[in-house]
């Protein structure tokens, strides 16, 4: 009940916390919206349906989609696509899928949200400076976003207790903003009336296709359920409140400039900045150039916590997890860091002005958002919500997010196909990645250990045999206590005896919830053979040999096992033994008789996996007492060899 209660508790910190770091991308998104809605001619149809259909997708989509239903959807406190994939896999293999597609296309809006809100407030200084080229401006932003990324090796809880405070100002200028051309002329609260949204998308010439530009106005409600955690979902309803007034006020102070205006051309002006008086041009870009690095911020560690996830879900390569900090959930992963720099310097060069990067952002989020619909109708479906509000909401929301889709794929041949590479490279990768690892499981033979437990005391008491260690570690994927890989009975038996005082055999499983800490100690047999398992939730950090010493000083303590060296000499002197860590890495056996799809998929495994780190790293494991074994993997050997024996 407690638990439950911190999930929905409200407080001034936490809403602070919400302001700063959940509302970035779509707290941004009025620095460009209105200005790919209204690109050229300014008409009092075009404006007025275009905020009407901006009102009711932040009031459908991200109102009620977001912050009144899906919210509820958390896993122990947590959100995001992979959190609300753990609570539902178990009702179909194909929801993998599902998950794959949207956490592939949400990294890849990672890499086009930093250039597109960076940029759309760095081209504000045109404004002040009609002759700044626009070379300088993709200078100023590269190196914007290049620090940002250097930034994140120390961790941001500096910076991140900053944000908050920032946010408020961001949000409050927006709402100033658009609430003084507002009163100047009322005449934009029309827009209100969802029919100028439907004469938009039915009758105005072209008027469906707009979606793609609306769109961008909700591209944020992804991140903001990602964000769960950090905040839990009282704080993110209440400040949500705030957060759309303010934005509901500035898009119709933007359409209240842009009536005012109509009949002429925009001129690549930007209906944002029209409305701040010109000695608080510098100031007001300022501000927002500092929302979009926090909104960049909240993209990038979005996506570290996307990828541990995945990792943790068999959906991504067992890359090296920094955690700088001791802040809950802060984690640095070096390897998509660099990715992301680089996507987001190529983006910048590429696509150089934000209005042409406007074309490639938001096809890949609606993808994520249709994802997200599918497991959530899954969701509600295991909590045996009343069938008609399940085909109701399926009703609703599978026209509105197929018509974004639909209307963001005519963005396709503009730049849109560049997010779309970037996902299905990371989706090829998720796929290779989940499809190998049940490939290796189902070629992995595991044994009944009870045999070989006589064994391993014989082996241990054998003195004609050197011993290898005091204490010998092998991690093991074998999911029952009773059972072993039979490579691990080979390595020890057969490949070079391994003598030691004390066998373990260790085991770590990954949980559907997000922070479960626990273990478990199997004796095997009294003072020679004990199988610890682990219980880690998908967001713990994996630094196995800190806890494996944990629950060894644990047993030692409980006299359950004497870690004594059982070196006469050493023994007398009470000096406890070495511990040696094995870990069994397999590699693609040259005998092997493939499948076409499982050859390719384990050629594909084996090829990214000689470029990242190896597991004993990923499961945090003193290099200096780690033994890497490698083993082959043989997926079907051939039948019959063609020799002939000659005299």
């Amino acid at each position: 009940m407690d638990s439950k209660h911190s999930h929905t508790a409200i407080s001034g910190a936490g809403l602070l916390i919400a302001l700063g770091i959940i509302y970035g991308d779509i707290g941004t998104s009025p620095l460009y919206v209105m200005k790919a809605i209204v690109p050229a001619l300014i008409e009092p149809r075009l404006v007025l349906g275009g905020i009407s259909c901006v009102i009711w997708t932040l009031t459908l989509q991200t109102t009620i989609k977001y912050v009144l239903i899906t919210l509820n959807a958390d896993n122990n406190g947590e959100g995001g696509i992979f959190s609300l994939y753990a609570l539902v896999r178990r009702r179909g293999a194909w929801l993998s899928a599902v998950a794959i597609i949207g956490g592939s296309a949400l990294l890849a809006d990672g890499v086009i949200t930093p250039p597109i809100s960076v940029a759309s407030a760095i081209e504000g200084l045109k404004q002040v400076y009609p002759g700044l080229t626009q070379s300088v401006i993709v200078y100023i932003v590269i190196g914007i976003i290049a620090g940002l990324f250097l930034m994140q090796s120390f961790g941001t809880q500096i910076v991140g207790k900053a944000f908050g405070p920032i946010m408020i100002l961001w949000f409050t200028m927006l709402g100033v903003l658009g609430a003084s051309w507002v009163v100047q002329d009322p005449t934009i609260l029309k827009a209100i009336n969802p029919y100028y949204a439907y004469d938009l998308l039915v009758n105005y010439p072209g008027g469906f296709w707009l979606l793609g530009a609306v769109f961008l106005c909700t591209t944020g409600a992804e991140a903001l359920y990602s964000d769960l955690g950090h905040c839990g979902k009282g704080n993110i309803r209440i400040s949500w409140t705030f957060v759309k007034t303010t934005l509901l006020l500035n898009y119709l102070g933007q359409g209240s400039w842009l009536l005012s205006h109509q009949g002429q051309h925009l001129n690549g002006r930007n209906p944002f900045y029209e409305l701040m008086p010109s000695w608080f041009l510098l100031i007001g870009i300022g501000i927002a150039t500092v929302a979009a690095i926090i909104a960049s911020q909240a993209l990038i560690t979005g996506s570290f916590t996307l990828v541990a996830e995945a990792i943790r879900l068999n959906m991504w390569p067992k890359v090296k997890l920094n955690y700088p900090t001791d802040v809950k959930g802060q984690l640095f992963v070096p390897s998509m860091n660099r990715l992301l720099l680089i996507g987001c310097i190529g983006v910048v060069l590429f696509f150089r002005e934000s209005s042409n990067m406007e074309a490639a952002y938001g096809l890949a989020i609606t993808l994520t958002m249709l994802m997200t619909s599918i497991l959530l109708i899954t969701w509600l479906r295991a909590k045996r919500v009343a069938k008609p509000l399940i085909i109701l909401f399926a009703l609703v929301y599978g026209p509105i997010e197929g018509s974004f889709l639909i209307a963001n794929l005519v963005k396709f041949p503009h730049g849109g196909w560049v997010s779309l590479a970037i996902g299905a490279s990371l989706m090829g990768v998720m796929y290779v990645w989940l499809k190998a690892y049940y490939i290796k499981r189902r070629l992995t033979d595991f044994v009944k250990l009870e045999p070989y437990v006589d064994g391993l005391k014989r082996l241990s008491d054998d003195e004609s045999i050197p011993k290898y260690s005091t204490h010998l570690v092998f991690l093991t994927g074998a999911e029952r206590s009773s059972e072993i890989e039979q490579k691990i009975i080979y390595s020890i038996f057969q490949k070079r005896p391994k003598r030691a005082d004390i066998y373990w055999f260790v085991h770590v499983e990954t949980t559907d919830e997000p922070y479960t800490m626990e273990y478990k100690v199997t004796e095997v047999a009294p003072d020679d053979v004990f199988r610890i398992t682990f219980r880690l939730g998908f967001r713990v950090q994996q630094r196995i040999n800190l806890y494996f010493r944990k629950v060894v000083e644990d047993l030692v303590r409980n006299k359950e096992v004497d870690i004594t060296s059982r070196y006469e000499s050493l023994s007398q002197r009470h000096i406890t033994g070495d511990f040696r860590f094995v870990v069994l890495e397999k590699f693609l056996s040259v005998e092997n008789d493939f499948p076409t799809q499982e050859k390719l998929v384990m050629q594909a495994y084996f090829y990214i996996k000689q470029f990242i780190a190896s597991e004993d790293q990923y499961f945090g494991l003193d290099t200096s007492s780690v033994k890497v074994e490698k083993v082959p993997l043989v997926i079907a050997p051939p039948r019959e060899v063609a020799l002939i024996r000659i005299r």
